[in-house]
């Protein structure tokens, strides 16, 4: 039965991308950004009613009393799946993300991606990816968007932490903004790895901001880990202690 489940999620999947990666550029293109993101975060809200309609994963968000509206913040969240990708529209105020730049060649997912202004970062290009990063980003935050950046890099499995990048940190240091710390468990309900969904609910803990004001990248990115590690390990530790659904 989960296995059925778990595709009828993926058939839903597939096909809303479909509907918003092919047909709904083209009907939108001529549109401000803001109509633009109103019409394509539908996708991501979809999805995750759909996940929790056949695969019965829900979420629960913890510490939405600092999330401060009046000014855009970056965000720096614990990466486990694709989850928080489809989840954070919904918790957060408008935004776009940093991302490898390969994400905007997949079809569809790419192109429409596109036109939400992500700031795309070659991991190949050294020193220019940095500047590019905090070039673009600052402008994305100056334009009133909050910038989602997973400060790892790539997805981690439950349990594991990678090495946290100063990209994040210095791109809100630079321009001001402070820093929303985000910890999540999302990789025990979405794995990384095959398409199978345990349900359950994923819990996300947003921590107090981080003002950068006087403090440097580097302080700035010891704050933020040390938050969201010592929330991951209270997460973790719930999630032991708590029975799996089946």
């Amino acid at each position: 039965m989960r296995y059925l489940r778990a595709l009828l999620f993926q058939a839903g999947l597939i096909s809303s991308s479909l509907v918003y990666g092919l047909i709904m550029p083209l009907l939108i293109w001529p549109l401000s950004h803001e109509r633009r993101y109103r019409v394509l975060i539908q996708w991501g809200r979809f999805n995750i009613w759909w996940l929790r309609v056949t695969c019965g994963v829900r979420y629960r968000v913890r510490g939405l009393e600092h999330v401060d509206t009046s000014r855009p913040h970056v965000v720096m969240s614990k990466h486990q799946s694709a989850w928080e990708t489809l989840a954070f529209v919904s918790i957060f105020p408008r935004q776009t993300w940093v991302l490898k730049r390969e994400l905007m060649r997949i079809p569809l997912f790419g192109w429409a991606l596109a036109m939400l202004q992500p700031v795309p970062i070659d991991r190949s290009a050294g020193r220019q990816a940095l500047e590019g990063l905090l070039r673009e980003g600052k402008k994305r935050l100056d334009q009133g968007l909050w910038v989602i950046v997973f400060p790892e890099g790539t997805r981690v499995n439950p349990g594991e932490k990678g090495r946290y990048r100063q990209g994040g940190a210095q791109l809100a240091a630079r321009g001001g903004y402070p820093v929303l710390p985000v910890a999540l468990n999302s990789g025990t309900y979405w794995p990384r790895h095959g398409i199978l969904r345990r349900p359950g609910t994923i819990e996300v803990s947003v921590g107090p901001p981080i003002e950068t004001q006087g403090r440097s990248a580097a302080e700035v990115l010891a704050l933020t880990e040390d938050w969201i590690e010592s929330e991951m390990a209270q997460l973790e530790a719930r999630d032991e202690a708590s029975p799996r659904e089946q």
